[in-house]
């Protein structure tokens, strides 16, 4: 009975030794990546039209991609600190002192933070902590939908890396900006709209951190056809991606 022990003991060993030549330790299953898309506000800035462009984009790179249309989706704090970027578009609307709360801390604990135009920049004008965090707000777009240029000025940075200057047909944005902002593209006013502009040079993309959290933030995308020029897709696309933490390739 004992020899039996041993022989059966022998043979498991050999078969774990055998497995483990051959096949290797287990690999553990990869952990997904976690979005969040929150949309609403005004309109008409098609805000879910938007979404649907870049949240089936996002969950073909392989992540696990929320959709939510209510700020109430910010008051689960642990939730919130479990992913790995929020996608807002959310244009002027209020937020609630909880809902505030959670969300900034969030990011500031690491979560990524990305958006477009007003989604993003002209969002919870009483929220000051909140405008902090996002390095920029909305205060005019003198001539409301024209024709105007953007210029490319990092040329090295993944995210705007191989994209040249280009046109659209688009509100301008007009932003008061936080001075810490890496600024990847501009944008210079003419005066025809308001002389007193003229020459001004405005962030267009920028990144930023807050806290531990990536902050990414264009302002073109004023409606969803604005995304069919090439390069404002493109840079939202990989701006995402940067602040959700993936390295992104030139």
């Amino acid at each position: 009975m004992k020899l039996q022990r041993l022989v059966l003991v022998a043979i498991v060993m050999s078969f774990m030794f055998v497995n483990l030549v051959f096949c290797g330790p287990a690999t553990p299953p990869q952990t997904k990546k976690k979005a969040l898309f929150v949309w609403g506000g005004w309109d008409g800035h098609e805000p879910k039209e938007c979404v649907d462009i870049f949240a089936p984009w996002l969950e073909a790179q392989g992540f696990e991609v929320e959709v939510s249309d209510s700020l109430d989706t910010y008051l689960d704090i642990e939730k919130l600190k479990s992913l790995d970027v929020i996608v807002q578009s959310v244009t002027q609307g209020k937020i609630t002192g909880e809902q505030a709360r959670a969300l900034l801390e969030a990011v500031r604990s690491g979560v990524g933070l990305a958006g477009w135009h007003g989604g993003l920049a002209d969002s919870f004008h009483s929220n000051m902590e909140y405008q902090f965090m996002v390095g920029g707000q909305w205060v005019a777009h003198p001539g409301g939908v024209i024709d105007y240029e953007v210029n490319i000025t990092d040329h090295e940075d993944p995210i705007t890396a191989g994209l040249t200057d280009f046109k659209v047909h688009s509100e301008q944005y007009y932003l008061h900006i936080d001075p810490l902002n890496e600024v990847l593209a501009t944008t210079t006013f003419s005066a025809e709209y308001a002389p007193w502009i003229e020459d001004v040079v405005m962030p267009v993309v920028w990144k930023k951190m807050y806290g531990k959290g990536r902050v990414f933030y264009s302002s073109l995308g004023h409606v969803a056809e604005d995304f069919k020029v090439h390069e404002a897709r493109k840079i939202m696309e990989r701006g995402i991606l940067w602040a959700a933490g993936v390295k992104i390739s030139k």
